[in-house]
């Protein structure tokens, strides 16, 4: 159940009610202030409730005034899941991260668990494909955890910040609850889950922003580490890595100080000078797509994804076809981070996946006459074709998405994640298809629609991955940067 101004279906009230969320004018602070107060864990009028009071109050000392469109997913009966859905416009914040840059507090929240302990390392590499052998204090790594039938269980940035100390963002949960197993429940590891801000900083502009808000040079911050700073006297985390695929960087800290942070770095990064932009979740799904960034409820669901309430199963497979909607780490490219030196849940699947590959992530783009065909189908008496919502489609917070993908008419694959590129100013996705249809300029034809419905054929072209190729972040020499 999802609540949202613009919705292209009904939607219903915890209490069966029809109605909207209308976006309040609210101070400085709000496109964060929902994650604040929210805790993923309390009904959506209470929310509201406790935003308007914060608000007008002013206790947080900010002092611009904007609109923002919230959206509120039922996380479990009764209870909200909120997210700023968007803020000026899915155009503008689409370019910010190849014009200017962007600011996404998306991931706050209670979302850092802390892994401490003898045996926290351990824990970890039981779990996760990656090599722990060169894992240094002060970097981070993107852990990647299976079943043990090899489809991708969790995923997170992980850092290390001791030799005894990891701290595990947004998706860390997984190790956490293995820990209660018979087979894990040994080892000699404390969990916290502490409530941080998660501030994504990315795009050209993003370094020449942070070194003014910061005072130092940043320049020797190497991909995939982190150093410990300062903004205006508050004690900040800022680690290079990003969504998008391009320059980006990541600010971390106490939750509390989260707004004071968040309206320092939008009062020095709007206006013509580095050009940002916030950025709501509505348009923070397509730089995954874009940057070639497989991402689980925007390209792929995690097993067990049917008894999310939240999610939404389309698509024109099957619904009951829970595997095109799962990945395993070689379909989602992830395969080349596993190191054989030590043992993991799902090895043995992963080993033999990789003897043996079938499929893998290619980037799709769209033919633009079969897309007009599906307005068209609009203003056509008759069942029309399903919409494809810009900049995303479907248009949902968390999806299990999976359209077939035809070679000659036969089935070849899946395709999710349709994305509409601004800047591109086209249509892709991403397709787990067999190894045999990944050659660039490979035709294929996508069955776009839902099970059941009426579908339309779209051609479509493999291209390049990533779609979006400039200053990538794991190769960008900043030290060269003007």
């Amino acid at each position: 159940m999802s609540e949202k101004l613009r919705l292209q279906e009904p939607i219903r009230s915890p209490l069966e009610t029809p109605r909207l969320i209308t976006p309040l004018p609210y101070r400085s602070g709000t496109s964060f202030l929902a994650w604040a107060i929210v805790n993923n864990n309390q009904p959506v009028p209470d929310v509201f409730s406790k935003m308007t009071k914060i608000a007008a109050s002013g206790r947080l000392g900010l002092f611009y005034a904007d609109n923002v469109t919230y959206l509120a997913s039922e996380w479990r009966p009764g209870t909200a899941f909120m997210r700023a859905w968007e803020f000026n416009g899915w155009k503008q914040e689409s370019m910010s991260w190849k014009t200017g840059c962007y600011i996404h507090a998306g991931l706050s929240g209670a979302n850092t668990v802390v892994y401490k302990g003898p045996d926290a390392g351990k824990l970890l590499e039981s779990l996760c494909i990656n090599g722990f052998q060169k894992y240094p204090v002060g970097s981070l790594k993107h852990l990647v955890m299976l079943q043990e039938d090899g489809l991708i269980m969790s995923h997170a940035a992980t850092a290390r910040v001791a030799e005894d100390e990891y701290h595990m963002f947004a998706g860390g949960a997984w190790p956490r609850m293995k820990l209660q197993e018979p087979a894990y429940s040994h080892l000699k590891v404390e969990t916290e889950i502490r409530k941080n801000y998660l501030f994504q900083v990315a795009g050209p502009k993003s370094l020449a922003l942070l070194e003014k808000l910061t005072g130092e040079n940043l320049r020797d911050l190497k991909f995939m580490h982190y150093l410990d700073t300062e903004i205006e006297g508050i004690a900040v985390r800022v680690a290079r890595l990003s969504m998008s695929g391009n320059l980006g960087y990541e600010l971390h800290g106490p939750l509390e100080e989260g707004p004071k942070i968040y309206d320092i770095v939008y009062r020095a990064g709007t206006g013509p000078e580095f050009g940002l932009e916030r950025l709501g979740w509505k348009t923070y799904r397509v730089n995954h797509v874009e940057g070639g960034f497989p991402q689980s409820s925007v390209t792929f669901a995690n097993p067990g994804f049917e008894n999310i309430p939240h999610y939404v199963v389309s698509g024109s497979v099957d619904p009951n076809d829970a595997r095109a909607r799962m990945r395993t780490a070689y379909e989602a490219r992830w395969h080349k981070m596993a190191r054989f030196d030590h043992d993991f849940l799902g090895r043995a699947a992963l080993e033999a996946e990789i003897a043996a590959p079938r499929r893998t992530t290619v980037m799709l783009r769209w033919n633009p006459e079969d897309i007009i065909d599906t307005y068209a189908s609009m203003f056509q008496p008759g069942e029309e074709y399903k919409m494809i919502d810009f900049p995303v489609a479907p248009d949902n917070p968390a999806r299990a998405h999976a359209d077939h993908v035809l070679l000659n008419g036969k089935r070849v694959g899946w395709s999710s994640g349709t994305t509409y590129s601004y800047y591109f100013r086209e249509v892709i996705s991403m397709a787990c298809v067999d190894l045999d249809v990944t050659d660039i300029g490979t035709e294929v034809v996508v069955q776009w629609g839902d099970f059941g419905g009426r579908i339309k054929d779209i051609r479509a072209t493999v291209e390049r991955f990533p779609y979006l190729t400039d200053l990538r972040n794991n190769e960008t020499e900043v030290k060269t940067l003007a």
